[in-house]
């Protein structure tokens, strides 16, 4: 789930715990974890409503001082758009990723099952292997910023900020406030394949 950085904060502490989108259909999963940048939320409850069924105590759940300012910021209906009301809350738990991306004891057979996820990425790819680059590139410009990194391998910013988020979801990069790094799994594996 999406949220502007004024929310994080809230979201944080546990203060903020509702959302309101209007969504032809949710995009969200209830049971489901999402990442905001305020920490892990685990949606639990989705709800079409009416304007006119937000409370003031949903306004003050979702950061607002009432249900009228709520309002008054919502975006305009839309035809097949419908307002949701989301609820969930936030997890108290670490982020499997992290633990992932922290877990630099790799073993002969966690190392083949990592290359073999990245030749599967490189095999699906639409513009050739990328995986063993893009790894190197971020190793040794730890810090830069994605769209520099994608001019240096003659790639389009976007594309390339959705391929480090694949290796992310390995385990093998962490982002930073400006860029990314390899993470101690990613840097055992390039150790032990190069």
């Amino acid at each position: 789930m999406r949220f502007t950085k004024p929310y994080w904060d809230g979201i944080g502490s546990g203060s903020i715990t509702v959302a309101f989108r209007r969504w032809a259909r949710p995009t969200v999963v209830v049971g489901r974890p999402y990442r905001t940048g305020g920490g892990r939320v685990e949606v639990l409850a989705v709800d079409v409503i009416d304007e006119t069924d937000i409370s003031d105590a949903d306004a003050i759940a979702a950061g607002h001082p009432s249900a009228a300012e709520l309002i008054a910021g919502l975006p305009a209906p839309e035809d097949g758009r419908h307002l949701h009301r989301v609820r969930f809350r936030l997890l108290d738990e670490p982020d499997p990723r992290e633990l992932l991306a922290n877990d630099a004891d790799l073993d002969a057979d966690t190392i083949a099952e990592i290359s073999a996820r990245l030749d599967r990425l490189d095999r699906a790819s639409t513009h050739g292997a990328w995986t063993r680059s893009t790894l190197e590139l971020v190793a040794a410009h730890p810090g830069r910023r994605a769209p520099d990194l994608a001019e240096m391998v003659g790639r389009e910013s976007q594309p390339f900020k959705l391929d480090v988020r694949k290796l992310k979801n390995l385990g093998l990069t962490t982002s930073l406030k400006i860029g990314y790094k390899l993470s101690p799994r990613g840097r055992a594996w390039l150790d032990a394949t190069t």
